[in-house]
């Protein structure tokens, strides 16, 4: 499902000390990390090991030994409070990870338990088992690496290609294109050759040829549908095997992102993996799925059992400890999401340096981490993460400079800094990834009441949308017959600044109805929330309440929700609802928070 500002095309993955609340402690083992920091004055200085935990009240000391001993990498560590995101993230322009182990004996991966039996032989089905795992928290990269190995170690092992295969399809992130799914064909058909006669093994290389068969016309919703139903088929025919079950499940989310009977794909979806969850609390992709299935406002709460959960079943996969942050950003706990969004940074850089992992585990972490600090008031917080996308490990100069304009993006238009959104730079990069930035100088320019400025950048983003949304057409993407989001809201804007404020609020009126309709972003700035700025500059403040109620009902505890409206409830006379409003801002913003309309909160609360 393609939705908010980026709609009408697939988007690029820019795909994560806090303690000014109690943390919620949901133990998320890490390994220590050690990094040399390029400034370091000798080889003999000790490296400073760091670790994550979120459990708060609980102590421990990390033992970090010199460079020239080593480090222990896959040490099980006690648990340890938070650590500020700079502290741990020292990452610099070396991240050095110590891999001198040969004297260690390693524990297994920790990365949830399998059950997956297989006919091949007991060296492949390890690999085997660890590829599933890895695919079950979508660690492509190193699934595919691993099925290899045991393609490797058996040459009659069926699965091993089925495994190849399916770590080429990106569910839920992206779609393969054509050298991809031709790729992903020819390893299936290895599979298919060899004959395996295990039903069982033979229900799940049947699912993927569906997938991967060779015809040219297929849409991307008609290969999800012959995968999906290929695996309803199995298991309709064995409901309580827990493999099919799990993987038909995200076949069903994939398809309610494609929009296929969206809503009653993902109750169906989470009909199967609920009591899964209950039943096999520790398997990856039971808890995984459940968490996107649920990533929805209407769904969100159901899904925190599993968001609780998923990090600790599976501590060696950075994307198992970002995607918790899915559910605590829809349900507005914020600190949560921070936590796990730390972790999964330092783990992320841990896995892009051993070349298990590319950089987007990275920056997806980061975006939701910048969004969190942004909304529990920490601006100098949000800020640093910006200055972080300079060190993301495995990330060229262009994918840096990409995704430091998307955050600064948001930290200009969320901070509501209208000039600095109206001049923030062109950066360097392709000209297919600069919308984000015209529509942040769009918004900035009119609502600096620049209207000369406003209307440049919204002719450029104008051709941008169209260029995108051909682009999306032409990979096979669905593009809504709608106005994109981006576009609307920036017009908008231009019109209000104009002021033609009745076309301002019907654009921004669809565009809030297309986000609603569609789930939303979980960390965009809300259409209906500019609505509601808009009616609360017009005076019409009873209309913005109204809006910002039903802001805050699909994303609790936005900070700018919030204080709108305080500010509306207030201009309408209803001062307890100010009150009540203003409380809840100033509660999830702790002593931490340095956002200076905290202090528009404080004065009040304090005449009351």
């Amino acid at each position: 499902m393609l939705t908010g500002c980026l709609s009408a095309a697939p988007q690029r993955f820019v795909i994560g000390s806090n303690s000014f609340r109690t943390l919620t402690c949901f133990e998320v083992p890490l390994r220590p990390h050690c990094s040399a920091r390029a400034e370091a004055a000798s080889n003999d200085e000790p490296l400073p090991c760091e670790k994550v935990s979120p459990c708060q009240g609980q102590s421990s000391e990390v033992e970090c030994q010199p460079a020239k001993m080593g480090c222990p990498m896959r040490k099980q560590l006690p648990f340890v409070p938070v650590v500020g995101f700079f502290l741990l993230l020292r990452l610099g322009a070396a991240v050095t990870t110590c891999a001198n182990e040969s004297s260690r004996a390693l524990p297994p991966d920790q990365l949830g338990k399998i059950n997956f039996p297989t006919s091949c032989s007991p060296e492949a089905q390890a690999a085997i088992e660890k590829g599933v795992a890895l695919l079950h928290s979508f660690q492509y990269k190193e699934s595919e690496q691993t099925f290899t190995d045991a393609a490797t170690h058996d040459k009659k092992c069926a699965m091993a290609h089925w495994g190849q295969a399916m770590a080429l399809y990106h569910q839920l992130w992206d779609f393969p294109d054509d050298k991809t799914l031709k790729e992903g064909r020819k390893d299936i058909e290895k599979a298919q050759k060899l004959h395996s006669a295990n039903d069982w093994e033979q229900s799940f290389i049947n699912a993927a040829a569906a997938f991967y068969q060779n015809k040219s016309k297929m849409s991307h919703a008609d290969r999800i549908k012959a995968y999906s139903a290929a695996l309803q088929q199995s298991h309709d025919a064995n409901p309580s095997d827990l493999e099919i079950s799990s993987f038909y499940a995200l076949s069903l989310v994939s398809l309610a992102e494609e929009e296929v009977d969206t809503t009653a794909n993902l109750k169906k979806a989470i009909a199967i993996l609920d009591p899964l969850l209950q039943q096999h609390p520790d398997h990856p992709g039971v808890a995984h799925y459940m968490i996107h299935a649920c990533d929805r406002p209407e769904f969100a709460a159901q899904g925190l059992a599993a968001a609780r959960r998923y990090a600790a079943i599976a501590p060696d996969s950075s994307h198992a400890l970002h995607m918790p942050s899915h559910i605590f950003v829809r349900l507005g706990l914020w600190q949560e999401s921070i936590t796990s969004n730390i972790a999964a940074v330092a783990s992320g850089a841990h896995a892009a340096e051993m070349h298990l992992a590319e950089s987007h585990y990275q920056t997806h972490a980061m975006d939701f981490l910048s969004y969190s600090y942004l909304q529990s008031g920490q601006e100098a917080k949000a800020r640093e993460v910006i200055e972080h996308t300079g060190h993301v490990v495995g990330a060229n100069d262009e994918v840096k400079a990409d995704h430091r304009a998307d955050l600064a993006t948001r930290t200009a238009l969320e901070l509501h800094r209208w000039k600095e959104a109206a001049s923030l730079p062109i950066p360097a990069i392709r000209r297919e990834w600069l919308d984000t930035t015209y529509w942040a100088r769009a918004i900035g320019a009119a609502r600096s009441g620049d209207v000369a400025g406003a209307e440049s950048a919204v002719k450029e983003l104008t051709q941008l949308v169209a260029e995108r949304e051909a682009r999306a057409r032409k990979s096979g993407y669905n593009v809504s017959t709608e106005k994109a989001s981006d576009l609307r809201e920036a017009e908008a804007w231009l019109a209000f600044a104009k002021g033609k404020s009745d076309e301002a609020l019907e654009d921004l009126r669809a565009a809030a109805d297309h986000q609603d309709k569609n789930g939303g972003e979980s960390v965009g700035i809300p259409a209906r929330e500019m609505l509601a700025d808009m009616l609360l500059e017009l005076k019409r403040s009873t209309d913005a309440l109204a809006e910002y109620k039903a802001v805050l009902k699909n994303s609790p505890n936005r900070f700018d929700g919030l204080l709108g409206a305080a500010r509306a409830a207030q201009a309408s006379g209803d001062a307890g609802g100010a009150q009540s409003y203003y409380a809840k801002l100033a509660e999830i913003c702790g002593a931490g928070a340095d956002r200076p309309e905290l202090a528009e909160a404080k004065t009040y609360l304090a005449q009351k």
